[in-house]
């Protein structure tokens, strides 16, 4: 067995998932990193789980209005998060490739397309906070200068070409890889039972569930679980929200925020069904309580409610949910309802988060929700 993963970390050395093949600049913090995210999951990346001070030079971070972090290995994992926390967002950081220090994202110039390895992204973008750095980058590595707008730019519009080309990686390589060291030498783990890969896999890590794992194996685990076996055995659908739809409350753009998607379906006067859709449970419970003061919605009977579970995404029944209130947790219109499919879920997100009570639909009421 030893052997077998003995293969399998050399193969994934050579197809390194998150980048491409060696250059001689090195993306790994040369002295010690600076890691803003608290507890045991600091060192990896919340949305891929890639460790962040292997990518350090690559390295973007948010600093959030409730006064938590999100650190990330790449500007695409920024970007893929930054729907979700937007709203709540009080600064953003990007790496200084140059000094190795966190540096204000919008005021960097960034070095785009250079030879130097991309993270996550075929082309690679780096930031500093000097333009003779980038400058003096650029005349080693090639690329061109950009400021933050054409750099984000750039990394959305490339957004799904890169997920495809790590997606062929993954299935190829790393999910195989990932599901025969577990299978081997793992103990079991429930991947629906934690909020994102990175607390994930500072369980495994830290709880010895596989023995002693290199970080590309571990990595290779993490994926498995997070990405495969626990959309399979979670067999569940989440909520559809149709591309343009906004929220009759607040008149946000529901598709932006699948995370906190809510919906409510209801037969017209005519007896037609129709659907709803809100960026969050406080707005849903708004447009509930009266329907008629958000539009058309006059004589409509309510024959669905579907809430968003907010670890797994799932679409749960508004009705049957567990409600955490008062957490340090926003969503997209600020201070929320968080819903829970499961009443201890819910009890742990609300020790972790300060939540203040938790309650059931019937029992939220308009003081609440101010």
């Amino acid at each position: 067995m030893r052997k077998i993963i003995i293969f399998f970390a050399l193969m994934f050395s050579f197809f390194a998932f998150a980048g491409d093949m060696p250059d001689e600049f090195e993306r790994n913090a040369t002295g010690t990193p600076e890691l803003l995210q608290k507890g045991e999951q600091k060192h990896w990346c919340p949305i891929c789980g890639m460790n962040l001070p292997m990518y350090y030079k690559t390295n973007f971070a948010v600093k959030l209005k409730n006064g938590e972090a999100k650190q990330y290995c790449s500007i695409r994992c920024f970007a893929e998060d930054y729907a979700n926390i937007s709203e709540n967002v009080k600064e953003i950081l990007v790496m200084d490739a140059a000094k190795e220090k966190f540096t204000n994202a919008k005021k960097a110039q960034y070095v785009m397309g250079s030879s130097a390895p991309g993270t996550m992204t075929t082309v690679s973008k780096y930031g500093f906070a000097a333009l003779a750095d980038a400058q003096a980058f650029r005349k080693k590595y090639g690329g061109e200068i950009v400021n933050y707008d054409a750099a984000l730019k750039a990394t959305l519009d490339s957004m799904q070409a890169d997920k495809n080309a790590s997606a062929e990686k993954k299935q190829k390589m790393v999910y195989p890889m990932g599901e025969k060291i577990y299978k081997s030498v793992c103990k079991p783990v429930d991947p629906s039972s934690f909020e994102q890969i990175n607390s994930m896999k500072a369980y495994i890590k830290n709880n010895t569930v596989c023995g002693d794992l290199k970080e590309g194996q571990l990595q290779a685990v993490s994926l498995y679980l997070w990405e495969v076996l626990r959309k399979t055995a979670a067999g569940y659908s989440t909520i559809s929200v149709p591309e343009g739809t906004k929220c009759p409350v607040c008149g946000m753009f529901v598709a932006k925020y699948p995370k906190w998607a809510a919906q409510i379906t209801y037969k017209d006067v005519k007896g037609a069904e129709k659907s709803v859709y809100f960026d969050g449970v406080k707005d849903l419970v708004k447009f509930w309580q009266k329907p008629a003061k958000w539009g058309k919605y006059n004589k409509i009977t309510i024959t669905k409610i579907l809430v968003s579970d907010y670890y797994t995404s799932k679409a749960i029944d508004g009705n049957t949910a567990f409600y955490v209130i008062g957490s340090d947790m926003y969503g997209p219109m600020g201070s929320e309802l968080i819903p829970f499919e499961s009443e201890q879920n819910a009890k742990t997100f609300m020790t972790d988060h300060n939540g203040k009570s938790i309650v059931k639909f019937s029992e939220i009421t308009t003081a609440m929700l101010k």
